[in-house]
């Protein structure tokens, strides 16, 4: 009896390609069924996305969506697994800022949008704090989780060979919780990328993504609207499967041999 739990190689890729294809239909039966103002279809939109790809408003746009991206994920995943590690081995931390992050993630993400407005001002730092917070809590909550199963052989093992604190944190916790932790990060990932455009929309500054989907969706540019909509998957997609998926594979390759 086969044990394979996850596809491989080509068989991985082409249900990858076969779920584009699918999506692709859908777009384009809806297409046919609407007027062009409504729903543009598919080579419509692709040929204004290669365009658009080619202009310096485009790379403005996506590189301070990127900016404010790293900024606020990369944060994310620092406080998250530093919290969560941290509640390894305080138990009552662990527990306080467990039912904190229940509380506050029920909360969207979009909604803290006026508040930090008026404590930070128009900028980048209000986006920034929004994606920090949508991408901290999956990634805190995955690090506390995972430390909860560490077998506890290895951690007494470890406390009788004189292990400090840190060392337990560096050598026992976070070796064992590496697996959940790189799914935490791929959650974050998502959370963090709809918080972004979310917020770029409704706040209205700068360049990014979310602003130039927004203005098409004012100035009622359906192939526009479309088009950003598309860059947005794409791009999400594209930092998904070549950076935190080879992210992925490299720290479990254990797991792929």
């Amino acid at each position: 009896m086969s044990t394979q739990s996850r596809l491989v190689g080509y068989r991985k890729k082409l249900a990858m390609l076969l779920a584009i294809l699918l999506i692709f239909l859908l777009w384009q039966i809806a297409a046919w069924s609407l007027p062009d103002f409504l729903m543009p279809g598919v080579l419509p939109v692709l040929g204004r996305l290669w365009q658009e790809a080619l202009t310096p408003e485009f790379r403005t746009a996506l590189w301070g969506s990127l900016t404010r991206l790293g900024g606020g994920y990369a944060a994310a995943m620092l406080f998250g697994i530093g919290f969560g590690l941290v509640g390894a081995v305080l138990f009552f931390f662990r527990e306080v800022l467990k039912s904190a992050i229940i509380i506050l993630q029920s909360i969207p993400s979009i909604a803290w949008v006026p508040l930090f407005l008026i404590l930070m001002g128009f900028g980048n730092l209000p986006i920034m704090v929004v994606v920090a917070m949508a991408a901290f809590f999956p990634a805190a909550l995955s690090v506390m989780n995972a430390t909860e199963s560490v077998q506890q052989v290895h951690v007494s093992a470890a406390r009788v060979m004189g292990a400090t604190r840190w060392d337990m944190l560096q050598r026992v916790y976070l070796p064992a919780v590496m697996p959940e932790l790189i799914t935490g990060a791929q959650l974050a990932f998502g959370n963090a990328w709809r918080a972004l455009i979310s917020a770029e929309m409704l706040i209205g500054f700068g360049k990014g993504l979310g602003r130039t989907l927004a203005y098409a969706g004012e100035t009622a540019d359906m192939v526009g609207v479309m088009t950003n909509i598309l860059a947005i998957a794409i791009l999400a997609a594209l930092i998904d499967q070549f950076i935190l998926e080879n992210l992925k594979h490299r720290v479990l390759r254990y797991q792929y041999i």
